[in-house]
């Protein structure tokens, strides 16, 4: 059986020192064995994913029989909420003059639209809106070290999500 993605749940950051004694930063990812429901179906927590391989039904498949330190991976997960945001927390907009009469206007978009021609707003404007709680994929990771007993993935670098929230870990 080859399998080249796992699930857990995320722990949280903290930092860790490699061979050389530089310190890095990791993210702890809870990897608990995952049971198999079926030949394409997998049980992590309270969650039910799908897998592209076939898998048999019997023991529960371990972070350690897919991972090994030194390991490139792909990890998403669902981004931190922010609500509803302005544009200059949401696109970094610098927002309008200070003075000379601009009362209530500092954080404000400005100019939206051109005169008659179009006379409409393009779709994709950047505007205030919703910001975070969306599927985000970082790539290029490096698996850290792989804690069987406890458990752990430890990955180097930082992963989308909040603390508990199911993460999708895949080779590269």
């Amino acid at each position: 059986m080859v399998m080249d993605t796992f699930y857990g749940f995320k722990v949280g950051q903290s930092q860790a020192y490699d061979k050389e004694g530089f310190r890095v930063p990791v993210t702890m990812i809870k990897a608990e064995p995952l049971a198999i429901k079926n030949s394409r179906q997998v049980t992590v927590g309270k969650y039910t994913r799908e897998l592209g391989e076939t898998l048999t039904v019997g023991e529960p498949i371990k972070a350690s029989d897919v991972f090994v330190a030194g390991d490139k991976v792909k990890v998403t997960g669902i981004s931190k909420g922010k609500g509803f945001a302005g544009v200059m927390k949401r696109h970094h907009f610098h927002g309008g003059p200070k003075t000379h009469g601009q009362s209530v206007r500092a954080r404000h978009p400005g100019s939206i639209g051109q005169s008659t021609t179009p006379g409409r707003v393009y779709r994709g404007k950047r505007m205030a809106g919703h910001m975070g709680n969306v599927q985000r994929t970082v790539t290029g990771l490096q698996i850290f070290d792989v804690k069987p007993e406890e458990n752990l993935l430890l990955i180097r670098g930082l992963v989308p999500g909040n603390k508990g929230g199911l993460i999708k870990i895949t080779k590269e």
